[in-house]
């Protein structure tokens, strides 16, 4: 009888130990493995927990709990071998001095990582009052690179949640090349004279969905460049900031179309502008931004809460006597209300160098309802 219990508990013993094994590992940077102690510099141990957690084949976690902890720079790299998961639980703390990162434009990255999560309810700091009083990139297109608090570049099927991004030297997140991604519960923090720091930066990405976001900043809440196609903007909450915005489009050479945006149930608070489109004059290439829907978005107090502005030439960086040769098409404002803080509340400013649309009718009369007068058979043969 003895035996046969001690075969039973051999027998749970190896059953305990398989299920532990299929659990997901957990790669704790304070852990005598990697020895990151809070009130210190964890550059060297977070590096090391996420290669182990990378090449570890089943899903794993790299955690930072609570406290506060200096980061120099961090690049998490992938591909890797399993979903895998950063939990942020305390405070990263970057370099005020920008000149000791690596990469100048960048502080924390996150490049080529399919089934990310970045989670905990942890804070980015990015410390960028230094930086700001030097950061002229709102107006000289040569300006020298600062550091973004966090970048992902083609990230892949990912989630990014609960973490807030604080002080950022330049935009605070931006999204490159990524493909369904969700940022939910994000908070992002500056104050509204913090220069050209973006909430969250979108460009050349698909199926990226934004939602239950708190962004206030110095510049654009969220900003959409090119390439874009299929972004959404659900209960984001701005201000202080730019507002939320497309573009700014035609800047730049080869730039690719903008195609599937969707903001709905939004509120702007004290933001210089509300929704808008814009595009510079004397674009060097022809665009295209289409299918755009603003709606259901409340302003508190905000200066031009509609504005399609192709007119856009900060600073005088253009030729304003060039129009822009952005094509703008299928774009709808609905249930957009609230209070202005000046007597302009809606601003449409198109450019005069796309060709106005007409239409022609040959050998029939038809009927025609709910159109422009223009396409109304305006010319007819």
């Amino acid at each position: 009888m003895a035996r046969t219990l001690n075969i039973l508990a051999a027998f749970l013993f190896l059953l305990s130990a398989s299920k532990t094994q299929a659990e997901p590992g957990v790669f704790d940077v304070t852990s005598a493995t990697y020895g990151a102690k809070p009130g210190s510099d964890i550059t060297q141990a977070l590096a090391k927990a996420w290669t182990d957690a990378c090449a570890s084949p089943t899903p794993s976690k790299v955690v930072v709990p609570s406290g506060t902890y200096m980061l120099t720079e961090a690049s998490f790299k992938g591909p890797c071998k399993a979903p895998i998961e950063i939990q942020v639980q305390g405070k990263l703390t970057a370099p005020a001095d920008g000149g000791k990162l690596t990469r100048p434009d960048t502080w924390v990255c996150f490049e080529h990582v399919n089934k990310l999560t970045v989670s905990g309810g942890g804070t980015f700091d990015g410390q960028g009052a230094l930086a700001w009083k030097k950061n002229d990139c709102n107006k000289n297109k040569d300006c020298k690179s600062i550091a973004i608090n966090m970048r992902f570049d083609f990230v892949t099927n990912s989630t990014i949640q609960d973490i807030t991004s604080l002080d950022s030297k330049n935009f605070h997140v931006n999204v490159l090349g990524c493909h369904n991604v969700t940022f939910q519960r994000v908070n992002v923090t500056a104050p509204g004279e913090s220069i050209n720091t973006d909430g969250i930066h979108i460009g050349r990405s698909t199926g990226i969905k934004i939602t239950d976001a708190h962004i206030g900043t110095g510049d654009d809440c969220v900003s959409i460049g090119d390439g874009n196609k299929e972004i959404t903007v659900t209960r984001v909450t701005c201000g202080p900031g730019h507002g939320i915005s497309v573009g700014s489009l035609g800047r730049y050479p080869n730039e690719e179309p903008v195609v599937g945006i969707t903001v709905k149930n939004c509120t702007l608070t004290n933001t210089s502008n509300g929704v808008r489109i814009k595009t510079w004059p004397a674009s060097p290439s022809d665009g295209i931004a289409s299918d755009m829907h603003f709606e259901d978005i409340i302003m508190v107090n905000v200066s031009n809460p509609v504005l399609i502005d192709q007119q856009y030439c900060p600073w005088n960086q253009c030729k304003q006597n060039v129009p822009s040769k952005i094509k703008i098409s299928n774009v709808s404002f609905k249930n957009i209300k609230g209070s202005s803080a000046t007597p302009l509340a809606v601003q449409i400013v198109c450019s005069s160098g796309i060709a106005p649309l007409t239409s022609q009718c040959s050998n029939v009369k038809p009927t025609i309802t709910r159109v422009p007068n223009a396409l109304a058979c305006a010319t007819s043969l």
